[in-house]
């Protein structure tokens, strides 16, 4: 009989570990551009969370697990009267954040919304505020909260790039809770030693299953997993900061470690560096509430509304041409049992468009979906996949999200075949996107704000060095009501 007996050396940490904290401990960020591109994106992410409280499915969530919980200088959620702990707090506005799927959206290997951080990182950065400000310290500013949202976007990002979790069945929601961990440790004062600690907290929490974003179980759980890991994130920080220690081999033990478990034995793979890539190359949703392989196969289809609109019934077939990914997420039939079930199928997304010239959050509510002229156009699709916008999808210098629409009648004629292989918030349309941004952050504030509100929090977004000066909590009182 072999008497088998483990080593307890432990090991040094893993080199993933060590990397990201080094990176997050000791960079520097000295983009002009990144920077700008963090305010664009810290807009355009608070005002999706404003519009989404208009919506009770969310609102619903919003608040202390106890109500009436009073937290003394609790960090604060913008658009609502409440105060809480920052767990808390990461939790509701992550949630808002996410959940009319209308921020930002990085695309490579794995998909994810890299300002879902945000979440984690507001809501720490405020609560440090209040906390030094009633000890007589100083706050910190909003310069460090676009520093460390930088920094989340590249780690979430860069992790993404050659690194397929949905191909392995686990959710994108994982690289939130791994890139808040390691930028609200930081916040919160930790040490690279630390961060290392923390990180391994993160991936030893595993990853939640991709069950709740597919056909035929796609549901609203999608809509705040990501405020659930920002949220995981926060408590997993604090914890590392009261001494918890770390676990180093997290991702390389034998049988019990990350890539054995539940990367099925492959390694991480690093396409670059480290630097603030990702937030200068991050994809906008600017003109449509859907997921984002559909933004251009929206964008064709409202552009073929006004030749179409008044011909439904001549139609004899719809073909959409698209890409692996998007045929892989998005593309589905049969009954549409939710709103969380509409935005993520491409062929509901892109009837809409046909139908209205237009796509907007109610347009996933029941009434909508009811009208039976959706479904009708939807049995009409033809899905069809080009090799050239799957290839150049991953292609590091063009990253498409192509998509094109031919409506073919039944007397033989055709449209022409609408071809958008760039949506509007892509970097190459940054010059046409940034006033659409701009606009789209104006009507979001509208909606939860009385306009001289409103106004105030534009002229304070609007300009960078103003907003890079002000401390956080005084930010974030802007948007309390």
């Amino acid at each position: 009989m072999s008497n088998r007996v483990e080593s307890n050396v432990r090991p040094d940490p893993d080199t993933e570990l060590v990397k990201i904290a080094d990176y997050v401990a000791n960079a520097d960020i000295d983009s002009d551009l990144a920077f700008q591109t963090a305010r664009y994106c810290l807009m355009d992410t608070l005002g999706c969370g404003f519009l989404a409280l208009s919506f009770p499915q969310c609102t619903k969530h919003i608040g202390p697990l106890v109500p009436g919980t009073v937290v003394p200088n609790g960090a604060k959620v913008p658009g609502t009267p409440h105060a809480m702990d920052p767990v808390k707090a990461a939790w509701d506005i992550g949630c808002m954040i996410r959940w009319l799927d209308f921020n930002d959206t990085w695309l490579a290997a794995e998909w994810g919304h890299p300002s879902d951080n945000l979440g984690g990182i507001l809501a720490v950065a405020d609560f440090l505020s209040r906390q030094n400000v009633a000890a007589g310290k100083a706050p910190l500013t909003m310069r460090d909260v676009l520093t460390a949202m930088i920094k989340a976007h590249e780690i979430q990002g860069v992790l993404a790039l050659e690194n397929s979790f949905n191909r392995v069945g686990l959710d994108h929601v994982l690289l939130v809770r791994v890139a808040s961990t390691a930028v609200v440790t930081k916040l919160l004062g930790g040490s690279r030693d630390q961060i290392i600690d923390a990180l391994s907290h993160a991936w030893v929490d595993g990853s939640r299953l991709r069950t709740y974003r597919h056909a035929p179980n796609a549901g609203p759980r999608k809509s705040w997993a990501a405020g659930d890991a920002t949220s995981r994130a926060v408590r997993l920080a604090m914890l590392v900061m009261k001494g918890e220690i770390g676990y180093p081999s997290v991702l390389t033990a034998p049988t019990w470690g990350f890539y054995d478990v539940s990367f099925k034995g492959r390694t991480f793979s690093f396409q670059r560096d480290f630097d603030s890539y990702v937030m200068e190359q991050v994809l906008f949703k600017i003109s449509f509430p859907a997921e984002f392989h559909a933004q251009t196969a929206v964008e064709a289809a409202v552009r073929l509304h006004a030749e179409v609109a008044d011909r439904l019934d001549d139609i004899d077939k719809i073909v959409m041409t698209t890409h692996e990914s998007a045929i892989r997420i998005i593309s589905k039939e049969g009954t549409l049992n939710n709103p969380a079930d509409r935005d993520h199928c491409l062929q509901y997304m892109a009837a809409i468009g046909l139908l209205k010239g237009d796509l907007v959050a109610e347009d996933y509510e029941d009434d909508v979906a009811a009208d039976p002229r959706v479904d009708a156009l939807r049995e009409k699709m033809v899905i069809e996949e080009d090799e050239r916008y799957s290839r150049e999808y991953h292609e590091p210098d063009k990253r498409s999200i192509a998509n094109a629409m031919q409506v073919v009648f039944k007397d033989g004629s055709k449209t022409d075949r609408i071809e958008i292989e760039y949506p509007i918030g892509h970097k190459r349309r940054r010059e046409e996107g940034i006033p659409v941004l701009e606009a789209k952050f104006r009507r979001n504030l509208a909606t939860r704000f009385p306009a001289g509100q409103a106004q105030r929090i534009y002229d304070i977004c609007d300009d960078q060095a103003t907003l890079e000066a002000l401390p956080v909590h005084e930010f974030v009182d802007a948007m309390v009501i």
